[in-house]
């Protein structure tokens, strides 16, 4: 290896707040199903015990060797609703706190799977899990859910929609005493992939193996530094030049995903799946996506140019992820949650980034409408019709598309919302309301034309 390339590597992880944000451990509890619920309880604590209780050890072991900090540790888990299915919301209550126990135990920081697919209509199972969604993830501390409620080949499912809708409010009172956070552990998605390390939609998908370890890493301080440098070092560039140092930093990320990622499978003797190369930004200034955007031209987030140079990132860091592994999984892109992000977070509170227009830029970034705080008071009829344009985004352009809505009992526009950590805080966004009668129709949306030919 060149001096130049070590030292590279050195300062990305030294400087330039570049990490290994997730080892997501997914898990198939399929055959924990029984006939009472105590009984599905005791076979997934002691399957996630046996499979993922040497997980935390062995992966602070590879850290340590290889000098590479691994910030989370997370456990991915079958949706709750194929394999607690028969026990009713009380039942998957019960599940989701024996989730939350056994994590605690293990030592890891998360555990998703809370979740359900129901994009083409909803089984009696699904409906419970719904149901059951505001006291499982309010009154656990680790346990995330995610709901799939749309696909570019079932169209979009507005029942189901305003039936999660109708829990986030209820989830957002429960957890009033902390701005709402409970709703920062649930993301209802449109084609929600199967082998997302990320939290909150981490689920261990019906197509995966029996048990699997997947990575995500992240450093938009190391994109936003590579593009900084190349900026003092020529005067003369074109964004064709920007998307080139964007890939070649994207590769060198990925390819120490991968690295870490084998390693700490072999060592625990389980398949490795994929390296998911996610810009996923905290609150720490140097560690923004936002900051990318502007070391790219748009001196102020949300103004004219922004979508353009955030589908240029995106796709430059696909681009190079695809380069440097076969195993690029998950998402893959860049994220754009405002509550941990400090650029966008200010941008918005300034007025310049609007709700309207981070939908506009969801079209082409990895996620979706991601942690955003809005009013209290907004109904959920109208949060139903946030969700609906975000997942007719994904269904009509065939890509991921996801939100995470925070109604923050008793603020309104203006008012910020503290999550603290790595959640940040973001100020509370105007939601236009207005369109309530539509969502009311319920049916579902089918699918577009295109899709079905295929």
């Amino acid at each position: 290896m060149r001096t130049e390339d070590i030292l590279m590597t050195l300062r990305m992880f030294q400087d330039e707040n570049c990490d290994v944000r997730t080892i997501t451990l997914g898990i198939n509890l399929l055959d924990c199903a029984g006939p009472s619920i105590d009984l599905v309880c005791k076979k997934a604590r002691q399957k996630i015990r046996d499979l993922a209780g040497r997980l935390v050890e062995q992966g602070r072991r590879i850290s340590e060797q290889y000098g590479i900090p691994i910030v989370n540790y997370r456990i991915a888990v079958s949706p709750v609703s194929l394999w607690a299915a028969g026990h009713g919301a009380p039942g998957m209550v019960q599940v989701a706190k024996a989730l939350d126990a056994i994590a605690a135990e293990i030592g890891v920081d998360l555990v998703g799977g809370f979740s359900a697919s129901v994009e083409k209509g909803a089984t009696a199972a699904d409906q419970e899990l719904i149901q059951a969604l505001p006291e499982a993830l309010g009154s656990t501390a680790r346990v995330c859910g995610a709901l799939n409620v749309a696909s570019s080949r079932a169209g979009i499912n507005m029942d189901a929609i305003l039936a999660v809708s109708r829990s986030i409010k209820a989830l957002a009172e429960r957890t009033a005493a902390s701005d709402g956070f409970g709703c920062a552990k649930l993301v209802v998605f449109a084609n929600m992939p199967e082998d997302n390390p990320f939290m909150a939609g981490a689920t261990h998908g019906v197509g995966e193996p029996e048990c699997v370890l997947n990575v995500g890493v992240s450093g938009p301080g190391v994109v936003k530094r590579a593009v900084e440098r190349l900026r003092a070092a020529e005067t003369r560039l074109t964004l064709g030049d920007l998307a080139e140092e964007i890939k070649c930093t994207a590769y060198r990320v990925t390819r120490i995903g991968e690295l870490i990622g084998t390693a700490l499978a072999e060592r625990l003797k389980i398949p490795f799946g994929i390296v998911d190369l996610s810009l996923a930004p905290t609150p720490r200034i140097g560690d923004s996506v936002g900051e990318i955007l502007q070391m790219l031209g748009i001196e102020r987030i949300g103004a004219a140019g922004t979508t353009a140079a955030l589908a240029l990132l995106t796709d430059a860091v696909k681009k190079g992820g695809a380069f440097a592994s076969s195993s690029v999984g998950g998402l893959s892109g860049a994220f754009i949650p405002v509550s941990e992000d400090a650029v966008l977070a200010q941008a918005a509170a300034s007025g310049s980034l609007s709700l309207e227009k981070l939908e506009a830029m969801t079209s082409v970034c990895s996620v979706g409408l991601d942690m955003i705080a809005i009013p209290g008071d907004t109904s959920a009829e109208t949060i139903a019709g946030l969700i609906a344009d975000e997942c007719a985004i994904g269904v009509m352009n065939h890509k991921t598309t996801a939100c995470r809505l925070i109604p923050v009992p008793g603020k309104h526009p203006g008012e910020r919302a503290v999550f603290g950590g790595l959640f940040g805080e973001a100020p509370i966004l105007p939601v236009r309301s207005g369109g309530e009668g539509f969502v009311r129709f319920g049916g579902r949306i089918p699918a577009p034309i295109h899709a079905l030919r295929n």
